[in-house]
């Protein structure tokens, strides 16, 4: 890793040298940069990382060293309409967009809506309302941090400021695109702050799509504060390419009875790592967390969620599926921790995967950590093959041995996607997974999961009435 982290010492003197439009703070920047030299990447010898350490796919020993390069600019204007072309579009959403690290604007870089809403660059955010972004604003515990939380801190570029005042209901769901669109080897470190303020509610769709195929490296992090009786619906869809690295840390602080929901869908990606940490710190507070997962060829999703539990009187749901097909890989490591005080917690954990070939690979990890004696909680995880005796059923019934795959497939999908609330969201969805299983949606033509036979299917699915 030392060419790696010699790339990294140049991107990061680049940074402070041209980072005139960046929030201004160069001793934020020197505090990641220090943590980051001390922790560096993680690796394998690392428990939260022994799966499939990152290490490798940043540096591959069997490859000559390519260094990443770091877009310290925003890239000149183009029309909007002409460079988006995310998958999951036109559902009646605001959008609001990022094209390689920078947020791009048609007319300002920041929205301020007549019922208080602020949305837009968070580099602006900060120009405009300082204390309101210093308050929220990478609120990380630095002993709890890994590497790559560092390396974002010292070289985040940008990224979307969401604000909602108390006691606004934002109607029209919101939108974030994140898009790569180069040709070059692109490092891109992205920070968001969303807060939602007492008794608001806010729907927001996060897009990562890709153009083309240049091995990319993608380092997240969303921090959300949920204030008293705030509700927020998140929903996360990754459609990335196979050279692409992925890893997304999201945050989230949860007040007295507010309500948090996830639902983190990816279709395609290179190695993708979505790291979840959620805090009830007041009571009443309630989290639900979904995930859906298609893989294949040798494609490796990892997802990590924490659900820290540190008062009474809090509830939280888990509920993550998957497929993998061909030589793919997925993990899921969840973690429920229940403070000493928190009694009258229940808290609920379910993972469950298909793998198609003998050849998929994977690993789940669910984990209860549980010191007060008054809750309910519980956790279970399965991975098997399709079910023989519902195949056997539908073949019976003239189904062919294809369509009834995709029908049993399609029905253990669907319980993710169905959930979400979004209805023009839930139909892409339901269109998107139905391609994506007959092998048409993946952004490289070689796509191997069940794409033999490229007819159409015989049967048109009624995916509404799917139940797994």
């Amino acid at each position: 890793m030392e060419r790696f982290n010699q790339t990294i010492e140049e991107l990061y003197q680049e940074m402070i040298q041209t980072g005139s439009q960046q929030i201004p703070c160069r001793e934020l920047r020197d505090q990641g940069m220090a943590l980051f030299r001390e922790k560096g990447i993680p690796h394998g010898k690392m428990e939260k990382w022994r799966h499939k350490a990152i290490d490798t796919l940043l540096v591959k020993p069997d490859q000559p060293f390519r260094p990443y390069r770091i877009q310290t600019e925003p890239s000149p204007y183009q029309p909007i309409d002409q460079v988006f072309k995310c998958e999951i579009k036109n559902i009646g959403t605001i959008s609001y967009h990022l094209l390689n690290g920078w947020y791009v604007h048609q007319n300002k870089p920041l929205d301020v809506w007549e019922n208080g809403v602020i949305v837009g660059s968070i580099n602006a955010a900060y120009q405009q309302f300082p204390e309101l972004v210093k308050k929220y604003f990478n609120q990380l515990d630095p002993e709890k941090q890994d590497g790559l939380i560092a390396l974002n801190q010292a070289l985040f570029t940008d990224g979307v400021f969401i604000y909602v005042p108390d006691n606004v209901v934002v109607e029209t769901p919101i939108q974030i695109v994140s898009l790569v669109d180069t040709l070059q080897k692109l490092m891109i470190q992205h920070h968001h702050l969303v807060i939602v303020g007492k008794n608001s509610q806010l729907s927001l769709v996060h897009c990562n799509d890709s153009v083309h195929e240049e091995n990319s490296f993608i380092n997240n992090i969303l921090e959300i504060n949920l204030e008293a009786n705030a509700q927020l619906h998140y929903y996360k869809m990754e459609n990335k390419d196979a050279q692409s690295i992925l890893v997304n840390n999201t945050f989230v602080n949860q007040a007295a009875d507010s309500r948090f929901t996830s639902n983190m869908i990816t279709f395609n990606c290179g190695y993708v790592r979505n790291s979840l940490e959620v805090h009830l710190n007041e009571e009443g507070a309630d989290a639900n967390l979904y995930g859906l997962y298609l893989v294949d060829r040798k494609q490796y999703i990892d997802n990590q969620v924490n659900i820290v539990h540190h008062v009474p009187h809090c509830t939280s749901n888990q509920i993550y599926k998957g497929i993998a097909d061909d030589e793919a890989g997925a993990n899921f490591s969840g973690h429920i921790y229940v403070a000493k005080d928190a009694q009258q917690t229940a808290a609920y954990q379910i993972n469950r995967n298909i793998a198609l070939t003998d050849e998929a690979k994977i690993t789940t990890r669910p984990f209860l950590e549980i010191y007060a004696d008054d809750v309910k909680c519980s956790h279970g995880a399965t991975i098997g093959q399709l079910d023989e005796n519902a195949m056997f059923y539908l073949r019976t019934r003239g189904i062919c041995l294809r369509n009834a795959r995709m029908l049993l497939m399609f029905a253990f999908a669907n319980e993710i996607a169905n959930l979400v609330l979004i209805e023009k969201l839930r139909e892409r969805l339901n269109d998107m997974i139905k391609r994506r299983l007959s092998g048409e949606l993946t952004i490289c033509d070689q796509c191997m999961m069940n794409c033999a036979d490229k007819e159409n299917l015989i049967y048109d699915i009624d995916t509404t009435r799917l139940r797994s």
